[in-house]
């Protein structure tokens, strides 16, 4: 029983259901959230009470949160649940409960509960303290990680290592071996405990190059081997990074292996430039596109021309040899010649840097400008939104497209 539908009721009632509480609020008014909860007709995750607290709604209960806003009722819902030996948590008044709710949280299958002296924030704080500390390795616990050999696929992110996530540096710290590519966050690897192995097999651009096939191969013989290997990629294994080869090698060999999704780069990179890949009135769609091969490659899989005809957002990645020769297709496909193009260097990572260009002088703008793998290339207006200064001609130009839409006079004309 929760009673109270504000913001307090909303912070506990996830846990409860969590737990597969049977959870009753009962409350004259909730937060949207917990209405969200509630659903309609019987479908929600709860049952809402919509009116005030009664003492015979806890005579069903055999826990009670009481977590309005006005003391009288907290007292009340005390009263009523002491009359029934219920256990009653008060948010206002810790003093006043009979029971007290530790900060929790889990990893791995182990909770870890802090009941700090009924103090809810230092019991937060510490908690939060043991499980990052759990997740990433700095806490010695024997029992704390999955040791299971098997080969863990894990996305690391666009490169710096605070955007890895939390269950990135959980598999880390669970590892025998760690097989990483050259665009994983490098800082996490001083951070691997002595005993880990660390196997490299960058990909150099026009240089030394793993293999696949022998990633595949060490991957498999290293759990057959009892191991446990983490195999440690840029980005989003998924996303260009041949991830799901690796999980069909070792499918096929009948070696175990799990997926920790990364923060991709195509995403990642042009939020922390400042520039949004979508954006109201200004783009409907994104596409995300390999650039490693040129346009009219035999080999290539992508449809230039189409992806000239869309006015979306392009979002190039491994593209920065074949950048002129793409620009070109993508004007003969139909995309205006001042389309915005913004050229983001080794993102999120110390050595970024940001070259501003448009279709038409990609190619003299990335000479001059020095650019270098690796680098996230944007095409599209959310550019020019990004940079209004640089880009002006070019919003001015779409806002009176727009007016002229809305007038009835826009002849379909691109751009």
């Amino acid at each position: 029983m929760v009673v109270g539908g504000g913001t307090v009721a909303q912070r506990r009632i996830p846990t409860l259901l969590a737990a597969g509480a049977d959870v009753v609020v009962v409350s004259p008014e909730v937060t949207p959230a917990v209405e969200g909860m509630a659903g309609g007709r019987g479908t929600g995750e709860l049952t809402w009470v919509r009116r005030g607290f009664e003492p015979a709604d806890l005579d069903e209960a055999w826990y009670v949160v009481a977590a309005t806003d006005r003391p009288e009722v907290n007292e009340a819902v005390s009263a009523a649940a002491e009359e029934r030996r219920v256990f009653c948590v008060r948010s206002d008044d810790g003093e006043a409960a009979t029971a007290w709710t530790p900060a929790s949280g889990r990893h791995d299958g182990v909770t870890v509960a802090v009941l700090g002296n009924r103090e809810p924030r230092r019991s937060a704080a510490l908690r939060d303290d043991i499980l990052a500390a759990l997740r990433d390795g700095r806490l010695a616990a024997p029992h704390a990680h999955d040791r299971t050999p098997e080969v863990v696929l894990v996305g690391g992110g666009p490169g710096d290592p605070d955007l890895a996530t939390a269950a990135a540096r959980h598999a880390l710290a669970s590892a025998d071996v760690v097989v990483a590519d050259r665009l994983a966050p490098r800082e996490l690897l001083d951070e691997l405990p002595a005993h880990v192995e660390l196997v490299d097999v960058a990909k150099l651009p026009r240089g030394r190059s793993a293999l696949q096939e022998e990633i595949n191969r060490l991957l498999v013989e290293r759990v057959a081997a009892g191991q446990r290997v983490v195999r440690f990629k840029g980005g989003d294994p998924f996303v260009f990074g041949r991830g799901f080869e690796e999980v069909i090698a070792c499918r096929e060999a009948g070696v175990p292996v799990s997926v920790v999704p990364g923060v991709t780069s195509a995403i990642a990179v042009p939020a922390r430039a400042g520039i949004p890949v979508t954006h109201r009135g200004i783009a409907h769609e994104v596409s995300v596109v390999s650039g490693h091969l040129p346009p009219g490659h035999p080999e290539s899989l992508v449809n230039w021309g189409a992806l000239g005809a869309q006015c979306g957002t392009l979002v190039l990645l491994m593209a920065v040899d074949n950048a002129p020769a793409i620009a070109t297709a993508l004007m003969r496909g139909g995309r205006a010649t001042d389309t915005p193009v913004a050229v983001v260097q080794e993102g999120t990572m110390p050595g970024e840097r940001m070259v501003w260009s448009r279709l038409e002088t990609l190619a003299e703008d990335l000479a001059a400008g020095g650019v270098r793998p690796p680098a996230v290339i944007v095409v599209g207006d959310v550019v020019a939104v990004a940079a209004p200064d640089r880009y002006a001609d070019r919003l001015a130009l779409r806002a009176a497209r727009r007016r002229a839409r809305v007038s009835g006079g826009d002849d379909g004309a691109r751009g």
